[in-house]
């Protein structure tokens, strides 16, 4: 199809609609983190002078760098010799100052911490699973006197179990590194998530002076809602409550069936897949809602990357239309390591690409089914962990009028396109 037809479209109008997700949210993140770990009693553990590695992840996590800081005094206040590690398994392209910029762009560097940042892709192994999967584990974290497991528990965008995203999958992926993320990847392609996390984790806790893990857990407007410190041999009974909750904190699209979903920006700061497949329904099938989805878009486009991804499009794979400005800006050596140690290769495949976002959703409503374009279900957000606001078509106003948790802010309008024909951000910092 050509461009002129494209850009005589009928598209609907929009309204600007605001969601109310139950929330909980800690006023004063520093001091729940110091009575968090308060409760462990480390004092009785740690000797001064002792040395203790903080791995710190990839992933976006609200307030980290104010979590890390408050950690590592706590940690001086015990008359430990805290340091940092950069716990991420092939992020930052797989190198030691690729995976120190990451934390870097988060707030995570030696000035601001005030201790030492060692960055390493170098790892040790330490034991070996009963099916035979050798267990790596960090260098630096593994000189360490103890190590002190940080890290937010959420779904995972791939794996189900009663353990996905957390304070065991740092043990495992972050702190294995590249090394051990591979082969990770590989056996869960050959034996059950739940499985090698166990053996994995086992091995790790038996063998790796693990003193602690301080688990966050993020409520649905993208903000720490909770900061729980667990002991060692409580990590999997616990981490297993904690994902219950951050399932229910999870934040949610606005409707349930979706004919075009807009995503303005993804990242691995909002999500190992970029976006959250649990959010957008393609946790089981790339390009396709299941019946285990709570969301169904039969198509998504993307409008760009975030900055703090520093060119990895892993996720891109999930989209059926983008533009021309993000394939632009994809690192494909950096988005190749990241989707191959993740034995997800779909995850980094290019979907069609249009000059602008215009005819990117013009083409993408000609694929929607019966629906006419003017009135088909359009959702655009600005990113998936950021859904309090959201921009959506005229079709969904009668149920918009039905619902409590929804607000209409603005509206009706037309789909604000600029005069090269893409689309304006959803962004504005939203007040709840």
């Amino acid at each position: 199809m050509d461009r002129i037809t494209t850009m005589n479209m009928n598209l609907p109008q929009a309204y600007r609609i605001r969601q109310h997700f139950p929330t909980t949210r800690l006023k004063d993140v520093g001091a729940a983190v110091t009575a968090a770990l308060s409760k462990l009693n480390l004092g009785e553990v740690i000797k001064r002078g002792d040395s203790v590695a903080v791995p710190v992840g990839s992933r976006g996590i609200a307030n980290i760098a104010l979590i890390i800081k408050s950690t590592v005094d706590y940690l001086k206040s015990l008359g430990a010799e805290p340091f940092i590690v950069p716990a991420m398994g092939s992020h930052g392209g797989g190198t030691a100052e690729g995976q120190a910029q990451v934390i870097a762009s988060y707030g995570v560097t030696e000035a601001a911490m005030g201790v030492e940042i060692r960055s390493s892709m170098e790892t040790v192994i330490v034991d070996q699973t009963p099916h035979g999967i050798p267990v790596h584990f960090d260098k630096n974290a593994y000189a360490a006197d103890h190590v002190l497991v940080c890290g937010r528990v959420k779904p995972h965008t791939r794996f189900v179990g009663d353990i996905e995203s957390g304070l065991h999958k740092m043990m495992l992926i972050g702190l294995g590194k590249h090394e051990g993320a591979k082969i990770y990847h590989r056996a869960i392609e050959d034996h059950s998530f739940e499985e090698i996390i166990k053996a994995v984790a086992a091995s790790v806790l038996k063998k790796c002076s693990v003193i602690g893990g301080l688990a966050i857990v993020e409520n649905s407007y993208d903000e720490t809602g909770m900061i729980e410190a667990v002991a060692p041999e409580n990590f999997y009974e616990r981490e297993k409550e904690l994902l219950e909750i951050a399932r229910q904190w999870l934040p949610r699209l606005p409707f349930p069936k979706i004919d075009l979903l807009i995503v303005d920006r993804i990242g691995k700061n909002i999500s190992g897949s970029g976006m959250d497949a649990c959010v957008v329904g393609r946790k089981f099938n790339d390009h396709a809602a299941t019946e285990r989805d709570v969301v169904a878009c039969k198509r998504i486009m993307i409008r760009g990357l975030t900055e703090e991804t520093h060119g990895n499009a892993c996720g891109i794979g999930l989209a059926e239309f983008t533009n021309e400005r993000t394939v632009a800006g994809v690192d494909w050596q950096s988005t190749r390591i990241n989707t191959i140690t993740g034995s997800h290769p779909t995850a980094g495949m290019v979907p069609l690409v249009y000059p602008n976002d215009r005819e990117a959703i013009e083409a993408a409503l000609q694929t929607v089914g019966l629906v006419e374009p003017e009135t088909s279900g359009i959702v655009q957000i600005y990113d998936t962990l950021e859904l309090s606001e959201v921009v959506v078509s005229e079709t969904y106003l009668e149920e918009i009028n039905s619902r409590d948790d929804l607000d209409i802010i603005s509206g009706p309008f037309d789909l604000p396109f600029d005069a090269e024909g893409n689309l304006a951000s959803v962004f504005k910092k939203p007040q709840h």
